[in-house]
């Protein structure tokens, strides 16, 4: 009989196993976007200072309407990570048909809803007449086509359920390498190619999603997961699993529109006092992006691991897991915020923007800000995974609406506005509602409801 020590370091090496490939396929998709801002950014100016202000607007009205994708992709991880656990393979295919069925339905709303919403949404920003034109040319194509990245997240999830992580990152190659190629052409002019700036960043983008989740179906008909079949083939929709689906996920989906609103409201205040410093938001949002992967590949990896072991009935193994990836998550994430700390006059630079310039000083104070709380951050990251493994994605939406809504933006708004400190203010809510997350996540672990049978996922019969 294995010891307690030896046990846990099995459960150690299960999810760094598991986190790996994820923190790999994470750290290419945002380094893609780091790549494509980083290329609009060595445009000539003043096309580049336009571009990179188009950029940090635009990419707030996507991530908003990613918030669909999202909750359905919660959704098919949890129950398909319970299902999976419980020795389930036929009901673990059947799931993914539904829910690939579900996030098809889903892009073709977003390419209708976002394209016509996409201009007020920019303006209501406070893009400008420079900017929104950029803006709306890098928007357009992307939302358009976002039914090709919709299904590569998705699929990423599930594989993550059924405890395969590899796959999704060969994928993420193939689809990283071509963004980089296509890119560099488009948006500079490179391979005989037209220099489209940061339209060309969007049509570089799509053409490699659209070749990234090509190759992962291919993949999957070919037999890479055994057991686990593509949904190459449409099925009649299933309203009840639908239904399923989108109630684990709809509060996870809520979650994202108040995270996002709370970004754009960001964004806003931002904007109102100087649209450089919103070029530098992007910028900070792009370095932001690639730091947090290691935490959020964790506390995923460690979530689908939780809902294997709730399905499996083994409370005690989700509640080691749950203490192993708050350790592991908070040392990543604090190790990562000194280095940008320390790092921070220098990255600006990657993008093409120099030290002293206003967005360069920006950039600077709004990376430092985002460093200092990322400690705090990564505790909150681990207990999020640990209520999404749960199902319990109305708890999460309780503890981000509550320190978003009523503390973030109440505090951003009183630094930069009722002290005067401007951006500065604005940015220093960040840390405080991250403090305000981490300890409402603590109470809840502490309470144990999350891990009550009453309280999990359905889904199992």
């Amino acid at each position: 009989m294995p010891d307690a020590n030896t046990a846990k370091d099995s459960l150690s090496r299960r999810l760094v196993r598991l986190a790996a490939p994820v923190v790999a396929m994470n750290v290419l998709h945002v380094l893609a976007l780091a790549i494509d801002t980083a290329m609009c950014g060595w445009l000539p100016e003043p096309e580049a200072t336009i571009a990179l202000t188009a950029l940090g607007f635009s990419t707030q009205v996507i991530f908003l309407l990613m918030v669909g994708v999202i909750g359905l992709s919660v959704g098919a991880v949890a129950m398909v990570a319970r299902v999976y656990g419980a020795g389930q393979p036929d009901r673990v295919n059947y799931l993914i048909t539904q829910a690939t069925q579900g996030t098809v339905l889903l892009s073709l709303l977003v390419a209708l809803l976002g394209n016509l919403i996409a201009e007020p949404m920019l303006i209501v920003l406070g893009a400008g007449e420079q900017t929104l034109g950029p803006a709306l040319a890098y928007l357009r194509p992307q939302l358009t086509l976002a039914v090709f990245f919709y299904v590569f997240v998705l699929l990423s999830g599930v594989l993550r359920g059924v405890g395969n992580t590899r796959l999704a990152l060969e994928a993420a190659l193939v689809n990283n390498g071509l963004n980089v190629v296509f890119n560099y052409g488009l948006i500079l002019g490179n391979f005989g190619l037209p220099s489209l700036g940061v339209e060309g960043a969007a049509y570089g983008t799509v053409s490699a999603q659209l070749l990234g989740v090509s190759f992962l179906l291919w993949r999957l008909h070919r037999g890479a997961l055994p057991g686990i079949l593509a949904p190459l083939r449409p099925a009649g929709l299933d309203r009840n699993d639908l239904g399923e689906l989108w109630r684990v996920g709809w509060p996870a989906a809520l979650d994202m529109i108040i995270l996002n609103i709370g970004f754009m409201a960001v964004v806003g205040m931002v904007g109102h006092w100087d649209e450089e410093a919103v070029a530098a938001h992007g910028i900070g949002l792009r370095m932001q992006g690639l730091a947090f992967v290691p935490g959020l590949a964790i506390s995923r990896a460690a979530g689908a691991m939780i809902g294997n072991a709730l399905g499996a009935d083994d409370v005690d193994e989700a509640r080691s897991l749950v203490l192993l990836s708050l350790k592991f998550c908070g040392g990543v994430m604090a190790s990562l915020g000194l280095a940008i700390v320390l790092l921070s006059p220098m990255l600006p630079r990657i993008f093409g923007v120099e030290a002293g310039s206003p967005v360069g000083d920006y950039a600077v104070r709004w990376m430092q800000i985002l460093g200092l709380g990322m400690p705090l951050m990564g505790i909150w990251i681990a207990f999020a995974g640990m209520l999404q493994g749960a199902g319990r994605t109305k708890a999460s939406l309780r503890i981000n609406g509550s320190a978003t809504l009523l503390i973030q933006l109440p505090v951003c708004a009183f630094l930069g506005y009722g002290l005067g400190l401007g951006p500065t203010g604005v940015w220093l809510g960040f840390p405080v509602s991250f403090l305000a997350k981490a300890w409402m996540g603590a109470r809840v672990y502490r309470r144990g409801s999350w891990a009550e049978p009453g309280e999990r996922v359905a889904g199992l019969d």
